[in-house]
């Protein structure tokens, strides 16, 4: 009989640990960016060793980046598989679905500063490097399901209005990172409800039925 593995304890306390920054350091950026992260700031927070952060990160970079991913695994976790698990792949209660869980994990504060990707794209748009690279495969991705999505809509007659998937997911992330943005500012929720507002009135302008956008509420 083959015996079990034995795990390494201190790849399993590297492990630990690095989650545990981690969560620290995506509420930080979320709220200051990641050009406010710094290994002195997570070791206060995290109440580990600045040498053991840079361990396991290796550098401010390596910390930015290690962020980004977290990040895009808490928000496929938040408003991605959820829908995907709840709507079938070839209609608009998909896309509909998108936007509202979009919606909701920004009320919710999954991170502090609302959504991670518009707190922190800001600060990289215009500086080239591995950090923009990261951001834009992030949002990317996130426009790209989105696009799909709305093509199945279309191809199964639910958008006959609609000639072009990429602007309309381009209007949608606009509005949704909008609601972000206002909420946030103004610290009340009424943004979110007028997202949800303006999404469902575009969708009805462009076909579909009132009975299956009326779904579209925040919560």
């Amino acid at each position: 009989m083959a015996q079990a593995p034995v795990i390494d304890g201190r790849l399993a306390r590297g492990d630990e640990s690095r989650r545990r920054v981690l969560g620290h350091a995506l509420d930080l950026a979320s709220t200051e960016g990641l050009d406010g992260l710094s290994f002195g700031r997570l070791a206060d927070a995290s109440r580990q060793s600045k040498s053991g952060i840079a361990t396991l990160f290796g550098s401010k970079e390596g910390l930015q980046l290690a962020a980004v991913a977290a990040a895009r695994e808490v928000f496929a976790a938040s408003v991605v598989e959820p829908v995907r698990a709840t709507t079938p792949a070839g209609g608009l209660a998909r896309v509909i679905g998108l936007a509202g869980a979009w919606l909701s994990y920004s009320r919710r504060r999954v991170f502090s500063g609302g959504c991670f990707f518009a707190a922190t794209v800001a600060e990289f748009d215009a500086r080239p490097g591995a950090v923009q690279d990261a951001l834009r495969g992030a949002l990317d991705e996130w426009e790209g399901y989105l696009s799909h999505s709305i093509r199945r809509a279309m191809a199964s007659g639910e958008l006959p209005g609609l000639d072009d998937a990429e602007q309309l997911a381009f209007e949608i992330a606009g509005i949704l990172e909008a609601a972000n943005n206002r909420s946030l500012l103004r610290g009340e929720d009424a943004p979110y409800e007028r997202a949800a507002r303006t999404l469902r009135e575009r969708f009805i302008a462009l076909g579909a039925s009132p009975d299956a956008v009326s779904v579209l509420l925040t919560r």
